[in-house]
């Protein structure tokens, strides 16, 4: 191995690290603790992670901070079975067991138990979803379908990002940085005790990143800046009533490079488009406590975005309102149901009609929704099983039922075995209703176009859409035999049908003489199964030094067509880090990762991505109590790499090495 290659330079580090250091100098990577975690995600109740009968992991504030994460996408790398797939500089394919994209569909992600989800794709504008790291407490990672609890679209896994208390967040902190490709970033945070029920905080934050680069080297053109603020306040109006407002609001400036079809010779054109986005969100959540075994929250939120791109722009509005209360029957059986409404309202601007439009180009929609759901303790302290299902209507296809049964077997403190099986669905959204797309132009005599004419091949939406549909099978196994180990397993079966593809309708003529017109309309013709196994493992080696391994399995079996392919997510990844305390004010972490082959769905057929090992490293130095200084390096093992490509007219952009220096003050 040369000596200036990264790996040895670390291991150089490690070996020659004392082996008197105290435990104290890692209290934070303690496994107890670490299977104490209390979680909120899985059961809409807090309890530990040891004690949840599904697959679940958790991102700690700790984590993401040793990572040398600048972005919520970055950090769920994180985490065994989600695969992450940076676009370009601003955009991300974020899934959960298959089925990735920009456009993913099946993964639920909420802020603070506020849905990022969008009724334009049924998915996550991950660009426009940002917090200040430095406040997230923790973020809990579930694989496998939440539909049961969290309703449509949690049909892959839910994520959601938990902020910390206000309690927590005293006083000030400023952070700074800048490098290579984080050109510049800062965040100002303050915090305050109001009264003896009340505090809050207030937070500024912005960044410019550079552009990413082109297979030849040359740059995208995708640069991206950011300005966001938000506040929260947290106060206990009584001994039984505690109230939490908070928001945010953002802009931001999302340059891209875009591929457009046109209908006129050279029938494609590139375009540089510097696209905006801005928006905001209030937030409104009141819990009260009747007894020890009975509360309720209500939650109401209002959100709002617009983003203007060279197609198209679209302003959208939703309100939401939630309610759930848990209460314990008896002895052995847990409670919790809620009800809930939410009604969004889209209005979309045809920048572009000859490639995107939507008809009608305004919709409002409302859906409906209702939960029950019982843990029962069959024998206590060894045998839980939970019950429950999710009732909702949606404007599109009606009424969906989604039910789960969910068994746990503890034999011993130290073991459980899950199983599981749930029923989740995809319920349409905008593209696949009311949206029209060209997505190539095939010239006059070229291919399958035989005739004099441009033909403009187009995915037409349908009203006949209807929900995609997935039966899963989970088991799962966790063993901590001890403070210095914890293992986590969990193996999968995802049966899918009714999935998304398209499908030929004859020529459109009543364009000519200009072009022909080919429709493929948007219908529910494919099916599929996918498989797997995930594993993470925690090993304290010794007081000082922490290795987190994780390693995925996927294997998907999809239907196609000759006209739609589903993309086809990497079948291995592997995340191993070290985390080394070389003395109580220097922290160093290595991050190494694998990511094999994938193949990306494009509207101009199917794309392949390499498999990729990618480095960073993190030195972070303590020089007092309040002020820390911290170097990290990116994707240190080439000079580019491909992580995914867009469905839609993006150009194939590759993530550079970068490294960047960081400075954090607290007072």
């Amino acid at each position: 191995m040369k000596k200036n290659n990264p790996l040895f330079r670390f291991a150089t580090v490690v070996l020659a690290l004392p082996n008197s250091l105290s435990a104290a100098d890692l209290t934070d990577l303690n496994l107890e603790e670490l299977m104490a975690v209390k979680i909120t995600s899985v059961a809409k109740k807090v309890q530990s992670l040891q004690d949840s009968a599904a697959a679940v992991f958790v991102i700690t504030n700790e984590d993401i901070k040793r990572s040398g994460a600048t972005s919520i996408p970055d950090a769920l790398r994180l985490a065994p079975g989600i695969d992450v797939g940076r676009i370009d500089s601003n955009k991300w394919a974020v899934s959960s067991r298959g089925f990735n994209g920009r456009f993913a569909n099946k993964l639920l992600v909420l802020i603070d138990g506020r849905s990022l989800y969008t009724p334009a794709f049924a998915g996550v504008y991950w660009e426009l979803q940002d917090v200040m790291l430095e406040d997230v407490e923790r973020i809990e990672v579930i694989r496998g379908s939440g539909a049961a609890l969290w309703g449509a679209n949690a049909v892959n896994g839910v994520i959601n990002i938990i902020t910390k208390h206000t309690s927590d967040t005293q006083g000030g902190l400023v952070s700074a940085g800048g490098g290579s490709e984080e050109l510049g970033f800062g965040a100002f945070r303050y915090g305050k005790q109001i009264d003896a029920s009340t505090s809050a905080r207030a937070y500024l934050k912005g960044f410019e990143r550079d552009a990413l680069a082109r297979a030849a080297g040359q740059s995208a053109g995708d640069s991206w800046s950011k300005m966001q603020g938000g506040f929260r306040i947290d106060s206990d109006l009584s001994d039984a009533d505690s109230l939490t407002a908070q928001g945010d609001m953002y802009s931001a400036d999302l340059n891209q490079q875009l591929t457009l079809p046109i209908l006129t010779a050279p029938y494609q054109q590139i375009v540089g488009d510097r696209a905006m986005a801005s928006g905001g969100n209030v937030v409104s959540r009141w819990q009260h406590t009747f007894s020890d075994t009975s509360s309720s929250t209500l939650q109401l939120y209002f959100d709002s975005y617009n983003r203007r791109e060279a197609i198209i722009e679209e302003e959208r509005h939703t309100g939401d309102l939630d309610f759930q209360h848990r209460f314990a029957l008896n002895d052995w059986n847990d409670i919790i149901w809620g009800l809930g409404y939410r009604y969004s309202f889209s209005d979309v601007t045809e920048v572009r009609p000859d490639i995107a439009s939507f008809a009608p180009s305004n919709r409002g929609n409302s859906y409906y929704s209702g939960f029950v759901q019982d843990q029962l303790t069959l024998i206590d302290d060894t045998l839980w099983l939970t019950l429950g299902s999710k009732l909702e209507r949606n404007d599109f296809t009606g009424f969906e039922v989604q039910p789960t049964a969910r068994l746990m077997w503890g034999p011993h403190p130290n073991h459980r075995v899950w199983g599981a099986v749930s029923r989740g669905v995809r319920i349409p959204s905008r593209v696949d209703v009311d949206m029209a797309l060209v997505g190539q132009t095939l010239p006059p005599f070229t291919g399958p176009n035989l005739t004099p004419f441009p033909l403009a091949l187009t995915v037409m939406g349908s009203g006949n859409f209807k929900a995609e549909q997935l039966l899963a099978y989970e088991i799962g196994y966790r063993f901590t035999p001890n403070p210095a180990f914890s293992l986590d397993i969990a193996g999968f079966y995802n049966n899918y049908s009714t999935l998304r593809s398209d499908h030929p309708e004859a020529i459109d003529t009543s364009q000519l003489p200009a072009y022909l017109r080919q429709p493929f309309y948007i219908d529910n013709g494919s099916a599929g199964r996918t498989y797997g196994i995930e594993t993470s493992a925690v090993m304290k080696m010794l007081d000082w030094w922490r290795w987190d391994v994780s390693y995925s399995a996927l294997k998907s079996e999809l239907s196609s067509n000759a006209y739609y392919q589903e993309a086809i997510s990497p079948q291995h990844k592997l995340s191993l880090r070290a985390s080394v305390n070389p003395t109580s004010d220097v922290t160093l972490d290595a991050w190494l990762r694998y990511v094999d082959n994938a193949s990306a769905f494009t509207l101009t057929g199917p794309a392949y991505v390499r498999s990729y090992t990618a480095l960073d490293l993190r030195l972070g130095w303590k020089l007092n109590r309040a002020v820390e200084l911290a170097l990290v390096g990116q994707n240190l093992l080439d000079n580019r790499h491909l992580e995914y490509i867009q469905e839609s007219f993006t150009l194939p952009t590759e993530v550079q090495r970068g490294v960047y220096g960081k400075i954090t003050w607290e007072f």
